[in-house]
């Protein structure tokens, strides 16, 4: 199974390189033949050129001379270098078709090879300008940005699904008691609500405290109450 499945692929590569060959040869040749009749015209001059459809009953020569000119000579390069082929291919069948209908072409072109060189350029207008080409490379280049693009937008998606999935941890608890620090007022800080014992009072203006209740006495009001006076007996 696998070596079938290599013969595959080995044969699938011949076949592109073989096409890559050959759509390279075929723009090649077509575009360098546009190209010199392009280049003859534009070394005999615009007005010879219309002058010579003039003779041969085309419409507006003058302009008639500088489209083919152009068409020919910036199509003909932009096929060598296979850019913009498929478009060039067919403004190319495009000028072919209308000097084949409007005016027979003029020398080194003769008809039957006109008709050949229209029906090249629409083919690779269809099949393209193959892997050595302009046109390949910018592909490439566009297809790696959008792979990088995507490659980003992949990653991005993966990073929000991960911070989604993910619980956020709880504080350490001397960061956690830190912090309840600092966010307690300081005017807070010294509060002291524990039960504290009375203070005694002061017995005189010296702070001298009062001496201990002898047996007998009795305090009110946080003073000592004096004993009752008794009577002096009187001897007759």
């Amino acid at each position: 199974m696998r070596c079938a499945v290599s013969r595959l692929g080995q044969t699938t590569t011949v076949k592109q390189a073989l096409r890559d060959l050959a759509a390279l040869v075929a723009r090649v040749g077509v575009g360098g033949i546009f190209f010199a009749n392009g280049w003859t015209k534009l070394e005999d001059g615009l007005k010879a050129t219309g002058a010579k459809f003039l003779e041969q009953g085309a419409p507006a020569p003058g302009a008639w001379a500088t489209f083919t000119m152009l068409a020919e000579l910036i199509g003909g390069a932009l096929l060598i270098a296979g850019l913009a082929v498929a478009i060039t291919g067919l403004v190319l069948f495009a000028e072919a078709l209308a000097v084949f209908l409007v005016a027979p072409p003029l020398n080194p072109i003769s008809l039957n090879e006109l008709i050949l060189l229209g029906a090249a350029s629409l083919l690779l207008a269809v099949v393209g300008a193959g892997r050595v080409s302009v046109d390949h490379m910018v592909v490439i280049r566009r297809r790696e940005s959008e792979a990088a693009s995507e490659f980003a937008a992949d990653t991005e998606a993966d990073r929000v699904i991960a911070s989604f999935r993910e619980p956020e941890k709880p504080p350490a608890p001397d960061a956690k008691a830190a912090s309840d620090a600092k966010a307690e007022p300081a005017s807070k800080a010294g509060d002291d609500t524990a039960p504290h014992p009375r203070p005694r009072a002061k017995g005189d203006a010296t702070g001298a405290e009062d001496p201990a209740p002898a047996p007998g006495d009795t305090l009110v009001a946080g003073r000592k109450k004096p004993q009752p006076r008794t009577r002096r007996s009187t001897s007759g």
